[in-house]
C-alpha cells in the first residue's frame, strides 16, 4: 500500500510540473488549459454536449409531455397550467381553488386548449391502452397500466440526473471532508481515517444501498441520502493522496508562517490546487449512482410506486416478456447515460493529465 501511494504520489507531482510548465510557457491559465485538451477529445466533448441536451429535457419535461395544457380556457376564464405547474414546483405559486380538484386536465372539456406535443403525463393510468405497441397514439408503447413510456422516459431523465448528481455530491462533500483532513494532519489520524477507508470499502457497495434502503420508507430522498454515503472512499482516497502532496509545497508553509489556520490552509490554499483530480471520479460516480437507482428501482427497493424511473419502467417487462418495448427504451436510456458519462470521465483525465498531450 505504501508503494502505490508513493506512485500516486509522484504521477500527481510529475502532473503539477507538467502544467506549472505549460502555464508558464503559454500564458494560459490552468482551467483554459484544460479546456483546450478537452475539446480535442471529440467523444467527451458531444457527450458532454448530449448530457447537456438531456438536462434541458429534464428541466423542460413537464413541456415536452404531460396532461397540462400549455394554454386553456375554461368556463371564460384562461389559464397556462404547464407555466403555473413550474411556479408550483418554486413554490412561488399555487393552483387556483377551480384546477384544485382534478389531476388530470382532460377532464375538464375547455373550450379551447393546447397541450404538449406528448400529451400524457408520465403517471397517467388508461388501463383499456394497456401494452399497446409502439406507435400510432403513442410512440413507444404503454405499460401494463397503460401508462405512456415515452412520457415516462422523459421525466425519468429528470430523476435519473438529479439522483446521480445529488448522490455524487454527497458523496464528494463527505470524501473531500475526511480526505483532506487525513491527508493535511497525518499521523495518527491520517491512520485511524486510512483503516476506516479500507473498512468501508471491504464492503460490496450495492448490497450495501439494498440493506439501507430496507430500513427507510420509499423515498428518492432517502435514495440519494443512501447512493452517496456509499460512494465517498474514492473520492477521499483520492483527496487524501492530494492533499499529502500539496500540503509540502511552499506557499502552504508560507500561509502557516501568516498564522493562517488549518481550515483556512486546507479550504483556501490546498483544495483549490488539488481539486482537478477528484473531478475524474465523480463523473465516473454519477453513471455509477445512475446505475445503482435503476437497480434499485428494477427490484422495486426504496423507490415510491408512483414515482415513474427508467429501472420502474425496465421492471414493468417482468410481468409480460413478449413487451419487448419496456425493456429496450429503458434499457437504452440507462446505457447510453451510462456511456457519456464514462466517456466525459474519460475526457476528463485525459485533459487533466499533461502528459497525454498530442496523443
Amino acid at each position: 500500500m505504501t508503494v502505490t501511494v508513493i506512485q500516486n504520489m509522484g504521477e500527481e507531482t510529475e502532473r503539477s510540473q507538467g502544467f506549472d510548465e505549460l502555464e508558464s510557457s503559454s500564458g494560459e491559465s490552468f482551467w483554459q488549459l484544460t479546456w483546450k485538451e478537452f475539446r480535442k477529445n471529440r467523444p467527451a466533448l458531444y457527450s458532454l454536449y448530449m448530457l447537456g441536451l438531456m438536462a434541458m429535457m429534464a428541466i423542460g419535461a413537464d413541456l415536452i409531455a404531460g396532461n397540462k395544457p400549455y394554454y386553456m380556457v375554461y368556463n371564460g376564464e384562461t389559464y397556462f397550467p404547464v407555466l403555473r405547474q413550474y411556479a408550483v414546483y418554486v413554490g412561488i405559486a399555487d393552483w387556483p381553488p377551480e384546477l384544485r380538484t382534478r389531476k388530470n386536465f382532460k377532464r375538464y372539456n375547455p373550450e379551447e386548449v393546447i397541450y404538449p406535443p406528448i400529451p400524457y403525463a408520465p403517471n397517467e393510468i388508461q388501463l383499456s391502452e394497456k401494452y399497446e405497441r409502439p406507435g400510432g397514439g403513442h410512440l413507444l408503447g404503454t405499460d401494463r397500466l397503460g401508462r405512456d413510456v415515452l412520457a415516462g422516459l422523459i421525466h425519468g431523465t429528470r430523476y435519473s440526473l438529479t439522483i446521480g448528481l445529488v448522490s455524487v455530491g454527497i458523496s464528494m462533500i463527505i470524501g473531500l471532508v475526511l480526505g483532506a483532513v487525513a491527508g493535511f494532519l497525518g499521523g495518527w489520524v491520517d491512520l485511524f481515517l486510512s483503516r476506516i477507508f479500507e473498512l468501508w470499502a471491504a464492503i460490496p457497495p450495492f448490497f450495501l444501498i439494498i440493506t439501507a434502503a430496507a430500513f427507510f420508507p420509499p423515498s428518492l430522498f432517502w435514495i440519494m441520502i443512501i447512493i452517496g454515503f456509499t460512494g465517498w472512499v474514492g473520492i477521499a482516497r483520492l483527496t487524501r493522496s492530494q492533499f499529502l502532496q500539496v500540503r509540502s509545497f511552499d506557499y502552504v508553509s508560507a500561509a502557516k508562517a501568516l498564522g493562517c489556520s488549518n481550515l483556512r490552509v486546507m479550504a483556501v490554499h490546498i483544495l483549490p490546487n488539488a481539486i482537478a483530480p477528484i473531478l475524474i471520479p465523480a463523473a465516473f460516480g454519477v453513471a455509477g449512482a445512475i446505475l445503482a437507482e435503476s437497480g434499485l428501482s428494477f427490484l422495486g427497493i426504496g423507490v415510491p410506486a408512483e414515482v415513474i424511473t427508467w429501472g420502474s419502467l425496465l421492471a414493468g417487462a417482468r410481468s409480460n416478456i413478449a413487451a419487448w418495448w419496456l425493456v429496450v427504451v429503458p434499457g437504452f436510456a440507462i446505457f447510453a447515460t451510462v456511456t457519456l458519462y464514462n466517456l466525459l470521465g474519460d475526457g476528463l483525465r485525459d485533459a487533466l493529465d499533461p502528459r497525454q498531450r498530442g496523443q
